[in-house]
């Protein structure tokens, strides 16, 4: 089972590029796609010239704003979506498809924004987030995937102490969120495999920051414990734009 994770921001918007090429190249059993700022019959419309998958989506309610997608080949056992918390679910942020072996869930975690004007409310997320993972992994593993806006450590940030407790995405109110899934026993699939490898998912568009490869990781595969001897490899595409 080969699962790719993608925040395509902005479903439409990739379409009109090269998704159909690079979706053929990564040729995924599960893609997994946050941020695709559209309606679930939007999403529909758009991805209808991609065959051989079945489409699942989770629009926010507010139109053109976050919103995930899954896109798998085998047909799940169920799919549910978001996390039955009603301050948490307006925003299309999850959604979790059953699998003989285990659960995998997409997740577009909140950004804390400018100023970091909701790192309360995503403190909020984080937990709640947390207790429905470990609610699922009471059945069977899990395997969590997305944009969850946080680096984690240094190495995971080409500029980690000016964006320390200033940027969102690299406050210890974040870090703490992520290093409570790790301590709850969700692997972090790439730093199992790549201790110390530097590699980024994410860079801004200003200064040329892709091609100078100033960016952050903040795209994971986190995978329960029974799972991470049976996962082969873990990888970040730095080719797909």
């Amino acid at each position: 089972m080969k699962i790719v994770s993608f925040n395509v921001n902005g479903i439409r918007a990739i379409m009109k590029k090269d998704f159909h090429e690079s979706l053929a190249m990564m040729d995924p059993d599960v893609l997994c796609i946050q941020e695709t700022k559209a309606q679930d019959d939007q999403v529909a419309e758009a991805l209808k010239p991609i065959n051989g998958y079945h489409l699942f989506s989770n629009s926010a309610v507010k139109k053109g704003y976050s919103g995930t997608a899954i896109l798998t080949k085998e047909k799940p056992i169920t799919v549910s979506y978001d996390i039955n918390i009603e301050e948490h679910d307006t925003e299309g942020r999850v959604i979790c498809a059953e699998f003989s072996a285990y659960f995998v869930v997409t997740v577009y975690v909140p950004n804390s924004g400018s100023a970091l004007k909701r790192l309360t409310y995503r403190q909020t997320w984080d937990k709640a987030f947390l207790a429905y993972l470990k609610a699922l992994e009471k059945k069977k593993p899990v395997i969590v995937c997305g944009d969850l806006n946080v680096a984690h450590r240094d190495i995971d940030l080409a500029n980690p102490k000016p964006n320390y407790n200033k940027s969102a995405g690299y406050t210890q109110t974040e870090i703490d969120g992520l290093d409570a899934l790790v301590k709850a026993g969700f692997v972090d699939s790439f730093r199992y495999f790549y201790p110390d490898k530097v590699k980024y998912t994410w860079w801004s568009f200003r200064a040329g920051a892709r091609a100078r490869n100033v960016g952050w990781r903040i795209d994971y595969f986190l995978i329960s414990e029974s799972l991470i001897k049976q996962t082969k490899d873990a990888f970040i595409l730095n080719g797909v734009m």
